[in-house]
């Protein structure tokens, strides 16, 4: 069954220079219960997708399209009824915990907040349920944790934190936005068995969005991979990976650290990210694209099946894998 439908999604911020378009016609689709990976490099486009779906754009961003959670319309929906969505249908889990997270507030506080407003809980049975949840994301001693503040946890533990208040009310779709942003491997492997333990226990759909492809793997079925705001290749994961059938994805996968192969220097794609503001009338990879052909510069290709799998290019698929 459909969660989550978007249709031809735009995100555009009105700055002083002009308008910067961060997610030009985008769609995606994600089952309940499935998991999706959105990856690119940063400026891509990624986080301007999460936060339009979860209606938290800056106030000089539009969105335009369709966002369809359960068959509703939530695109433009006013504030009082999107804070019911957010509160306990979709949750996400931001970037940085410890911004996201009050600092003059025990981290107990925090949590009953969470459940007396959106779950009309009292106090005492709020309290027990987040020290339930904060067991639930593995947190040691968790009941004795409720009284501390933030800044006296680790970086892994406020992430923990943070998936614990994301799951209080049992949402049906969770947006991680770089969960592992600034975490050593050992702590990124623990947040991502974690997650996909939630996904077994709690039935939750989960969108996850990062840069790091040696994450996505063994976290998701499907990735959509994305560059100037547009898809340029989606399709089942395992099979992306195997064989890429876009430049872009291709140069991702190859930047990837690998410890089977000796490297004296990491691969990186050259150039730089395209200017959101001043993108190019063709594809947007094309200044940067080791297989740019003329047509590449005026005229953007469209999404088109390749087996499995959807890609946005105009070269021959056999000369991307070569």
């Amino acid at each position: 069954m459909t969660l989550l439908s978007v249709d031809n999604l735009s995100v555009t911020f009105a700055t002083n220079d002009g308008p910067v378009r961060a997610v030009n016609g985008l769609s995606l689709e994600l089952d309940a219960g499935a998991a999706l990976a959105v990856v690119g490099e940063s400026g891509s486009g990624k986080s301007q997708t999460a936060f339009a779906i979860m209606g938290l754009l800056a106030k000089n961003g539009q969105a335009d399209g369709s966002v369809r959670f359960e068959g509703q319309e939530i695109l433009g929906l006013p504030e009082r009824k999107m804070n019911r969505i957010r509160a306990e249908q979709i949750a996400m889990i931001f970037q940085d915990p410890m911004s996201s997270l009050n600092p003059y507030m025990r981290i107990g506080d925090q949590m009953i907040e969470v459940l007396t407003l959106h779950k009309g809980m009292g106090k005492t049975e709020a309290r027990a349920e987040a020290a339930r949840m904060l067991d639930a994301v593995k947190m040691p001693d968790a009941a004795a944790r409720l009284s501390m503040y933030p800044h006296e946890f680790s970086g892994g533990m406020r992430q923990r934190i943070m998936i614990a208040m994301a799951l209080l009310c049992r949402p049906k779709l969770l947006i991680a936005d770089e969960p592992t942003t600034a975490l050593d491997v050992t702590v990124q492997a623990q947040i991502m068995d974690l997650l996909a333990e939630i996904r077994t226990e709690f039935d939750t759909a989960l969108i996850l969005i990062t840069h790091d492809l040696g994450i996505v793997a063994e976290a998701c079925e499907r990735t959509i991979v994305l560059y100037g705001g547009r898809i340029m290749e989606s399709g089942p994961t395992e099979e992306l990976f195997a064989a890429p059938s876009h430049p872009y994805t291709l140069g991702l996968l190859k930047a990837v650290p690998r410890i089977d192969i000796d490297q004296e220097e990491l691969a990186a794609i050259p150039g730089e990210p395209p200017d959101m503001s001043r993108l190019p009338a063709g594809c947007p990879f094309a200044p940067r694209c080791p297989l740019k052909m003329p047509r590449c510069e005026t005229v953007m290709p469209e999404l088109r099946h390749h087996d499995r799998l959807r890609r946005a290019c105009h070269a021959e698929p056999g000369a991307v894998a070569a």
